[in-house]
């Protein structure tokens, strides 16, 4: 008990242990260059087919709701910028369930170092950089196409966004780990959440029901965190009628949900017992 209290902490050089696991793992991958590129390029490719399905259509029906096409690949550039850089930190998250099965993660906890930065460098996924290159470019021709083009105060407001979205994405990686303490095994209905989130809020989430709007703003944030300061930056109203701060304090729900979620994480080691295997 003691012990999982202890490295449930940081400590000092935590964060220069966790960039040693990436970058051992990102030489794991390219020992394998030809299927590491491949793998990329699947990603990149499967991305591109899904963002031609939206293209297709707007150009069938020429908007949602009265969202253009620009707009939309407002949302759609963040959110998969986003999730693809917290898939690939977070998913050593993934395969946590094996670890407490096995009792693996007792070695974990007798280390003098945080356990989730430990747990968080058992994997890697590079090859999600494909993804991101795709989100990269329907970003910026996103950006291309506003009236006025991207002001600083509209990078800022991005920028402050995309970290409230990490912290969103990055708490349902670390929620799904936390909840295997309990369940021994990884909660789909957890993936069904991240993933569903991806495509829900890859549109403006005023277009939606309101069932899935309130899951999706008031109960896993990741709505919240990118819906309200890509409106601003497109200098339209907001059909939601929410007040012009939100754009800036939207975010902070990002990082409420990640405390909550590290929360649960501590909750977890401290309740810890090992299977004896």
């Amino acid at each position: 008990m003691d012990i999982g209290v202890r490295s449930a902490r940081g400590g000092p050089g935590a964060l220069r242990m966790f960039g040693r696991y990436a970058a051992a793992n990102l030489r794991a991958h390219l020992q394998y260059r030809s299927s590491f590129l491949l793998e990329a390029l699947g990603q990149f490719l499967n991305a591109v087919v899904e963002f031609l399905a939206i293209w297709a259509l707007f150009g069938r029906f020429g908007s949602i709701r009265g969202w253009a096409l620009p707009e939309v690949a407002l949302f759609y550039g963040v959110v998969h910028v986003v999730f693809a850089v917290a898939d690939t930190v977070a998913r050593g998250f993934d395969r946590f369930s094996v670890h407490v099965r096995d009792g693996a993660f007792d070695r974990v906890l007798l280390r003098p170092r945080s356990s989730l930065l430990q747990v968080l460098g058992l994997e890697f996924a590079p090859k999600r950089i494909g993804r991101l290159l795709q989100g990269a470019a329907v970003l910026i021709w996103a950006l291309s196409r506003l009236p006025d083009g991207p002001t600083a105060g509209d990078a800022a407001l991005l920028l402050w966004s995309a970290s409230g979205a990490f912290a969103a994405f990055f708490s349902l990686f670390l929620l799904a780990a936390a909840l295997t303490f309990w369940s021994t095994e990884t909660l789909e209905i957890i993936n069904i959440v991240s993933h569903g989130g991806v495509e829900a809020t890859q549109y403006p989430i005023a277009v939606f029901g309101r069932a899935l709007r309130y899951l999706f703003l008031f109960v896993v944030p990741i709505g919240t965190v990118t819906y309200f300061p890509v409106v601003a930056v497109l200098g339209r109203s907001d059909p939601l009628q929410a007040p012009p701060a939100a754009a800036w304090l939207a975010p902070c729900a990002g990082f409420a949900f990640l405390a909550l979620a590290a929360g649960l994480w501590r909750l977890g080691v401290r309740r810890y017992t090992s299977t004896g295997s």
